[in-house]
């Protein structure tokens, strides 16, 4: 069969490649053409945009690029009728793929949607498109189960896919370098500016410990020298093993910070937006926190700091507390423990195409 996949950012590419590798298992004859990452075409052939190209992000940083943005989805419209897919499999990256959604809805093209736009949080009105466009909807956090009743969405629960992606064993914790700080600024050049500045300025008053920042796919690591120096540096397409082996880290807002929990890392979260982006959120977004480790928990778990409270002071003092012999590292580690325990629900990718080639064979 055919597949058509579309994921706009760096988890989208993790996850896609996942769930393509889960796809050939079952399907031999599997072909695929999609938008991805260097992860999901390591998996198959047929990538036609990298999401480095593509990814825009924030209220303002949209407006100023609606001509961009509508010209991508008119390519990708092109894409999908030139390949004739059987499916189309849209992840995440909810303002583009709702459209593709509807596009395919006018074709008769079936569409599954895998990691559920986060309407919980905002844009609850999307509940109607997904309602009215979507074939399949594939959901990923325990909460989401019973959120999504309150629409006629054909959805099946398959569990978390980051509980597959970390290989086993490495999050045991028995190789930790008890110096080692990682720090994960982000995926976007335009965040990790913002961010990682203020992630620096910490680095002085912990001079006993190394710091590593976890580079972006898709980002040329030149981008990142501006910033290095004898006590910080960066590792490209190790997050992972970087995250094996330290001790702590500091973590822009997203599913970094739910990694980083997986890895039972002590973490501070934070995030910071253009001003204009944020004061509109603000009026919009409806949820109480805005890392996935609270998210899921339902309570601060992980300190996160927003914005003005994003200072190097608090992050240092947040840091102090969560590090091993601080104040809250033994509540946060049983907060991990709860987290596993409520997420640990394997092989969540082998479950998402299986459900995609029912819906296709119906």
């Amino acid at each position: 069969m055919r597949y058509f996949i579309i994921a706009g950012e760096a988890s989208g590419d993790l996850h896609g490649s996942n769930l393509i590798r889960s796809i050939k298992q079952r399907d031999r004859d599997a072909e695929f053409n999609f938008w991805g990452g260097d992860l999901m075409k390591a998996e198959a052939q047929g990538l036609l945009v990298h999401y480095k190209d593509v990814t825009i992000m924030g209220f303002v940083e949209v407006l100023f690029n609606l001509r961009t943005i509508f010209k991508n989805i008119s390519t990708c419209k092109q894409q999908i009728l030139a390949f004739k897919p059987d499916v189309v499999v849209l992840i995440d990256y909810p303002g583009f793929n709702l459209r593709i959604a509807q596009f395919c809805k006018e074709q008769g093209i079936k569409t599954a949607y895998y990691i559920a736009p986060k309407i919980w949080a905002w844009k609850e009105n999307r509940g109607k498109k997904l309602e009215k466009f979507v074939d399949l909807l594939l959901i990923i956090f325990p909460f989401e189960i019973e959120y999504f009743k309150k629409w006629a969405i054909n959805t099946r629960y398959v569990g978390n896919p980051l509980v597959d992606s970390i290989p086993k064993g490495l999050n045991t914790g028995k190789s930790k370098d008890d110096k080692l700080i990682a720090l994960l600024p982000g995926s976007r050049k335009q965040e990790i500016a913002r961010i990682l500045p203020v992630m620096l300025q910490v680095v002085t008053g912990f001079s006993a410990y190394r710091f590593v920042i976890a580079g972006a796919p898709g980002i040329n690591p030149e981008f990142y020298s501006p910033y290095l120096n004898e006590q910080v540096e960066v590792v490209f397409g190790e997050t992972y093993r970087l995250l094996q082996n330290s001790t702590a880290a500091v973590v822009c807002s997203g599913t970094a910070t739910l990694e980083t929990a997986l890895f039972n890392v002590p973490q501070v979260c934070g995030y910071v937006a253009n001003p204009v982006s944020y004061a509109i959120a603000k009026k919009l977004v409806k949820i109480k926190y805005i890392s996935l480790v609270n998210l899921c928990l339902d309570k601060p778990a992980i300190t996160e700091l927003i914005q003005g409270d994003f200072t190097p002071d608090k992050i240092t003092e947040e840091l102090t507390r969560v590090l091993p012999g601080g104040v809250d590292h033994n509540k946060l580690m049983a907060d991990y423990s709860d987290l596993r325990q409520l997420l640990e629900q394997e092989g969540a990718s082998d479950k998402a195409a299986k459900e995609i080639i029912g819906l296709v064979e119906g």
